[in-house]
């Protein structure tokens, strides 16, 4: 059986080869189905948003005598039905109750029942109220350090690697990483926080990290190719991904290790939801970043440069010799 060493080499020396761009008309289809699959679930199931984006009320109940959740939302839709109560254990002992927005009598009230339904001081309950008004400029701030990011990202990489085409390949592959890591969080019921925007820009750095390593090698080996070159520039691409296909994979397991030891060890396991938000949008972003460089931008990268006069001319003359060759070693 080959190792793992033995196909990584036959891997960069072409023995061995994954058709990423063979093949990319299966992996567009892929990826389209995912990408519709991700806008469609927050309209089907809907996306839940902490109270930092929506506004509301918080409540922290330290040291109940209880940790039941049905305790706080009864509390809740007795004193405030018209409420929507949101209850969430916090480490092993503390109870967190988010709220729709709340007058401040009403803010009291709850406090009170909360400390008298746990059992404990009333100085033991913690009240927060964050306005609609500063959610909605977190919100709009989260849309325009994202759009800086995608903008400085297009023009950086179009200097660094001196064609555009690059950076387009790469803000595809960018965009397919958000869209179908906020359609796993609209799935699992995960509520996008500010830790989870913290999260998604983390995983976009990451993903253009792995875009950037694999994008300069093909741009090497594009550009070695002459007139006398035996390879396509779609061969050529796809030897660039291969090429660092095993270093992509083994960046990505380093990487995505210790965040799912934080989310199955530390998130369920251990009951620490503090981390859930950051640490869930981390290890599905890294694990998409990884398949979207590979099936996504390298080979759409591929597809826009094939179409340029000169490439095709010098496919054409590539493919021509070839089959004159295998027509005469038959002869």
């Amino acid at each position: 059986m080959m190792g793992m060493a033995q196909w990584g080499n036959d891997l960069y020396t072409g023995k061995a080869s994954v058709p990423f761009v063979r093949r990319r008309r299966l992996w567009f289809v892929i990826a389209i189905a995912l990408i519709a699959v991700s806008i469609l679930a927050p309209f089907l199931r809907g996306v839940e948003f902490s109270i930092e984006f929506t506004g509301g009320s918080q409540f922290t109940v330290s040291g109940p005598s209880s940790t039941d959740q049905a305790i706080a939302t009864d509390v809740v839709a007795e004193v405030v039905p018209e409420a929507e109560a949101r209850v969430t254990v916090i480490g092993e002992s503390d109870i967190r109750v988010q709220t729709s927005q709340m007058t401040q009598d009403e803010t009291r009230s709850v406090a009170s029942a909360l400390a008298e339904a746990y059992d404990v001081p009333a100085a033991e309950v913690a009240d927060s109220f964050i306005g609609p008004t500063w959610g909605a400029d977190v919100t709009r701030q989260s849309l325009w350090g994202l759009g800086v990011f995608l903008a400085l990202t297009f023009v950086i990489l179009a200097i660094y690697f001196r064609t555009w085409k690059m950076s387009v390949a790469a803000i595809v592959g960018l965009v397919d990483v958000l869209v179908i890591t906020i359609g796993v969080y609209s799935l699992a019921g995960f509520e996008i926080s500010p830790a989870a925007v913290i999260g998604f820009l983390t995983i976009l750095g990451y993903s253009l990290y792995d875009t950037t390593v694999v994008f300069d090698k093909v741009r090497e080996n594009t550009s070695e190719d002459g007139e006398t070159s035996t390879r396509t520039f779609g061969e050529s691409v796809n030897l660039g991904v291969n090429q660092t296909l095993i270093r992509s994979i083994n960046t990505s397991i380093v990487a995505a290790l210790p965040v799912a030891a934080i989310l199955f060890i530390g998130v369920f396991w251990l009951g620490a939801e503090t981390l859930s938000d950051i640490s869930l949008s981390i290890f599905v972003g890294i694990l998409v970043a990884t398949y979207s460089t590979l099936f996504v931008s390298a080979p759409l990268y591929s597809l826009m440069r094939e179409r340029e006069p000169a490439i095709a001319q010098r496919d054409a003359r590539v493919l021509a010799a070839r089959e004159t060759a295998r027509v005469e070693a038959k002869g």
